[in-house]
């Protein structure tokens, strides 16, 4: 494997990690939106394929940032 190969594969690499994160975002915001509109903790499990315990973390998570959002003063411009 020459350098130039290696510096593809690697780039290739960077942007697949960049777009894992949006992902992994995007799905814990649909976890929290489930939790939130009642769908059980196993389902959203058996969905996911994460164990309860992830789920809680990430529906924990979720409501921090909702508490964290409500708190923070609102812009009002006139």
């Amino acid at each position: 494997m020459d350098k130039r190969s290696l510096t593809q594969l690697a780039r290739r690499f960077r942007e697949a990690e960049a777009r894992t994160e949006i992902l992994r975002q995007e799905l814990a915001a649909a976890i929290g939106q489930a939790d939130a509109d009642g769908v059980p903790q196993k389902d959203i499990c058996e969905a996911t394929g994460y164990t309860r315990q992830q789920v809680r973390r990430i529906v924990k998570a979720a409501d921090s940032d909702d508490d964290q959002s409500a708190d923070s003063p609102q812009s009002t411009e006139a």
